[in-house]
């Protein structure tokens, strides 16, 4: 792990079994940034969270006098703060490409999951939930087969964002099966468990779901 620069200092309130805080870690693993991560139960918040953050809600990073409180926001400004190495592309185009893949994971793959978390359906509209995240995974899987990373030949903030979910899926109960035209996107898969930043960034909670 890297160490910031002298003279400055981060702190870090993660939910361990949050997919939000995760994919923060991962870009926080990825760039080598050592901070003070404090683990937060979501359901008993330490009163200096409140104090900092209006919405009380987790992931959020204080940088000295700064403090953020929303994942793809706290991601784009350690991508910013930290450039190298970059996981946001270089030129407009391809970052607004980049934002526009993480909202499709946000809305494809991240609110389905947040509902069956929260668990308040009932089991078939929970099955539903499932049969819909797996159909939205299936449906980018032939992606996979033409670029080793999400629509990327290089590990970016896209993937910081897919890999939370996926590692998610047998907690979430959700099974892509086998097949040729999964592969691609199982194979995806292992790329991205098998990185140093993503096997760094795992919190307690996270190494008991698979």
């Amino acid at each position: 792990m890297g160490v910031i620069a002298k003279g400055s200092s981060m702190t870090f309130y993660s939910d361990g079994s949050s997919h939000y805080s995760h994919r923060v870690r991962i870009v926080l693993a990825e760039k080598g940034i050592t901070v003070d991560t404090i683990d937060v139960n979501p359901f008993n918040t330490p009163e200096d969270l409140a104090s900092l953050n209006p919405y009380n809600s987790l992931p959020t990073l204080v940088d000295r006098d700064l403090t953020l409180y929303d994942a793809d926001i706290i991601m784009e400004y350690l991508d910013e703060r930290f450039p190298h190495p970059p996981l946001f592309p270089v030129y407009p185009v391809n970052r607004a490409e980049s934002r526009l893949y993480m909202y499709r994971i946000r809305r494809d793959w991240c609110e389905p999951t947040d509902l069956i978390l929260k668990g308040e359906g009932t089991p078939s509209q929970l099955e539903s939930l499932r049969l819909e995240i797996r159909a939205n995974m299936m449906a980018v899987a032939p992606i996979f087969a033409e670029k080793p990373f999400f629509m990327s030949d290089e590990f970016t903030i896209v993937d910081c964002c897919a890999a939370p979910i996926l590692w998610r899926l047998p907690a979430l109960k959700v099974d892509l099966g086998r097949g040729k035209r999964v592969k691609p996107l199982l194979e995806y898969r292992d790329r991205l468990f098998s990185r140093d930043s993503v096997r760094a960034s795992l919190s307690e909670q996270e190494k008991e779901m698979v």
